[in-house]
């Protein structure tokens, strides 16, 4: 039924199949096209490609920058459950736009025992703490990467005082320029995709599409810098140093330890046999995509194998 299609039409859209493509067991030639097409072929409108390079241009006239993929919006919020830092009517406001979407079925969830598994995204105050224990001074520039914060400035103000040169699109680009794009919500995420694959460093709070396609982007490009946070160790971390456990200096050191490996390097995919969808994401490690040979133990050698089960 698809032959006949696509003789006729040239492009089919095949809705719905971002993740559920194979990760493994696929020829080489084959992993090499999906490469080709998300990596190279990848183009945006021209409105938005033109916008997203004069982002990118006035963020590196200003200097080095930091991406910071800050996924603390209030949809994400609502339907991951995950209200610490929240007051008690926020963390009902959430829990009502949760339950006010039929087709989202997960409806009662602990917000504390899902942020104990690593499955929240940090919140901005505790953001601040890992990129200070990461080593990034105040005078680091950083772009938010995100939609609307929730609880606005309020929530951003640690943050913002830790790091004065936080800046999002709206504060570098004329309210005219993003009119077209406002209420698109997937549009300014493109900006937002064209200013993390650009930046020095790309920081994601929670790992979504996004956050793994631009780490598979990067790697792509060369291995650029992606710090990929370990959430599980890092709010057992963070409780440790706000009940006063760990000391500063002590809670630095462990969080720069538990990513020493976290960093973007060459790491082979993990596969897991009989749990493919718990599989490393091929568009986040496109190892196949990575060196020329069919074999690729010279970059992906011992030292640098995550483990494949």
């Amino acid at each position: 039924m698809i032959l006949p299609l696509f003789s006729k039409r040239k492009v089919l859209h095949f809705n719905k199949t971002d993740a559920r493509l194979a990760n493994n067991g696929i020829s080489i030639d084959l992993q090499k096209v999906r490469c080709r097409v998300n990596f190279q072929a990848l183009k945006f409108t021209p409105e938005i490609e033109s916008l997203g390079y004069k982002l990118v241009r006035i963020l590196q006239e200003r200097g080095p920058f930091v991406a910071l993929h800050l996924r603390y919006e209030m949809d994400m919020l609502a339907f991951s459950g995950c209200t610490h830092g929240c007051t008690k009517e926020e963390a009902k406001e959430l829990k009502r736009l949760r339950y006010a979407y039929p087709w989202w079925r997960e409806k009662e969830i602990v917000s504390k025992e899902r942020r104990s598994q690593g499955l929240c995204p940090l919140t901005p105050e505790e953001t601040a703490l890992i990129l200070l224990a990461l080593g990034f001074d105040k005078d680091t520039q950083i772009y938010i990467a995100a939609g609307e914060i929730y609880g606005s400035e309020r929530r951003l103000a640690v943050l913002s005082a830790a790091y004065p040169r936080i800046v999002r699109k709206e504060m570098l680009l004329d309210p005219g320029e993003l009119q077209q794009f406002q209420n698109h919500s997937s549009q300014m995420a493109a900006l937002d995709f064209m200013v993390s694959i650009a930046s020095d460093t790309f920081i994601p709070t929670y790992d979504g599409n996004m956050a793994k396609v631009v780490e598979g982007h990067r790697r792509y490009r060369g291995f650029k810098k992606t710090i990929l946070l370990d959430r599980k160790r890092l709010v057992e971390l963070l409780d440790l140093h706000q009940n006063g456990t760990l000391s500063w200096n002590e809670f630095a050191v462990a969080v720069g330890s538990a990513h020493e490996k976290r960093m973007g390097q060459p790491t082979r995919r993990r596969v897991i046999a009989d749990k493919p969808k718990e599989e490393d994401y091929f568009y986040a490690n496109p190892q196949e995509c990575l060196c020329e040979g069919a074999n690729c133990d010279d970059l992906l050698g011992p030292g640098n194998s995550s483990s494949i089960r």
